[in-house]
């Protein structure tokens, strides 16, 4: 077998064509908001959010509303749920995080068990890629659309109060309101990612990316371009992996980034631990210059 037979065999399948272009949408649009999340500390935000809207799946189901509905109701339900928590209690926020996302998760787990379905519910919580069907596809790519044009279009907004909230406030903008938008746009990625990977494993889409790139890059500029641009790679690697090596695609999917998570953390040129190692070993050759802003 040629390269070339290698690389169009599997897209000789419509199936396999629709899962690679919903997961190079998924992988693009989480990278892209995975940026931010690292950089302000929200990893553990990501994986409330996209645990707990499969209680609004499973009811949009029952209703016969669109899937994608119910997971941003509910996605708001639980940003909402945590506040309130959080801010009329002695409770932490991420104590207050813990308590609503298992709780909602839970109910969704519940839902599942005793709603008669004609449709496999538990490709919601462990995804079903290879059976995304068109109108899935198209879901996915207008709510990809939306995310990412509000990310880039207010990028330094958003930006700055990852940064300094305060000096935001001080300029004018208002951080409730930037907030708000970043756990909104939340909302709509897991939505995204969901059709990818399914519940569980959206989180991993969610971080990985933005965390890979943070350890390779100490500009953020190049954060959004790196996360995105090997979230791709890696959804690429994932499906042709899983189509050869006939395993399942959303695990794979998030295999590969996190192989790819684990080079950067051993050998990047920056932050790398076997860099770190070399530079302890030769402390004269350490280059002492500071990173770039």
């Amino acid at each position: 077998m040629t390269i070339l037979d290698f690389l169009i065999d599997p897209l000789r399948l419509e199936f396999m064509v629709r899962a690679t272009a919903t997961t190079l949408i998924a992988s693009v649009v989480c990278a892209t908001l995975s940026c931010w999340l690292v950089l302000i500390g929200w990893s553990l935000m990501g994986d409330a959010v996209s645990h707990a809207v499969l209680p609004g799946v499973v009811l949009a189901y029952i209703v016969g509303a669109p899937f994608a509905l119910g997971a941003i109701v509910f996605g708001f339900i639980a940003v909402a749920l945590i506040g309130l928590v959080r801010d009329t209690s002695r409770t932490k926020e991420d104590a207050a995080i813990g308590v609503v996302f298992t709780t909602l998760f839970a109910l969704g787990l519940v839902l599942v068990s005793v709603t008669p379905s004609q449709v496999d519910l538990n490709h919601i919580i462990f995804g079903n890629l290879l059976g995304v069907s068109r109108a899935d596809l198209v879901q996915v790519a207008v709510l990809g659309a939306i995310v990412l044009v509000v990310l880039l279009y207010k990028r330094r907004d958003l930006t700055l109060y990852a940064f300094d909230p305060s000096y935001a406030h001080a300029i004018g903008l208002r951080p409730r309101l930037l907030g708000a938008t970043l756990l909104g746009l939340l909302a709509l990625t897991a939505v995204v990612a969901l059709q990818a990977v399914g519940v569980v494993l959206v989180v991993a889409l969610l971080i990985t990316p933005g965390a890979t790139a943070y350890l390779l890059t100490d500009r953020f500029g190049r954060m959004l371009i790196i996360a995105p641009a090997l979230a791709a790679c890696c959804a690429l690697i994932g499906l042709y992996a899983s189509y050869y090596l006939d395993t399942t695609s959303g695990p794979m999917v998030v295999l590969a980034n996190g192989v790819a998570f684990a080079l950067a953390y051993l050998g990047s040129p920056r932050h790398g631990l076997l860099t770190a190692r070399r530079r302890r070993l030769n402390p004269e050759g350490h280059d002492h210059s500071h990173p770039a802003v």
